[in-house]
C-alpha cells in the first residue's frame, strides 16, 4: 500500500504550471514497481473562486522499496488557454495508484 503526503507547491515557469513536491511511503510487503501519480489541479480566478479542477497523470518514482519513501518533486502544468491572465493554480491533491 502506497500512501501519498500532502503536496508542496511552488509556482512554475507559467501561470498554467507548477512544481508539486509529494512523497510517496510504501507501507505494504512488497515493492511498488509501476504506477501512476494523478493530480488534482484547480484554476483560481482572479477573485479566488474555484473555475474547475484538471486531472493529469505522471509516472511514479519506481521502484519503492516496501517500508521505504520517495519525495519526487514533478512539474504539473494544465493547458494555458484554461488559465487566462490574472487565474493561477493550485495542486491541492494528489493520488497514487500502483502494481
Amino acid at each position: 500500500m502506497l500512501t501519498v503526503s500532502a503536496p508542496v507547491t511552488a509556482d512554475g515557469d507559467a501561470r498554467w504550471c507548477e512544481r508539486v513536491t509529494v512523497t510517496f511511503r510504501n507501507t505494504g510487503g512488497s515493492p511498488a514497481t509501476s504506477g501512476t501519480a494523478t493530480f488534482a489541479t484547480h484554476v483560481i480566478g482572479a477573485l479566488g473562486l474555484d473555475w474547475g479542477t484538471v486531472t493529469t497523470t505522471q509516472p511514479l518514482p519506481v521502484p519503492i522499496a516496501a517500508g521505504a519513501a520517495r519525495k519526487q518533486t514533478y512539474t504539473v502544468c494544465v493547458e494555458s488557454w484554461r488559465v487566462p491572465l490574472g487565474m493561477r493554480v493550485d495542486t491541492r491533491e494528489v493520488t497514487a495508484s500502483w502494481r
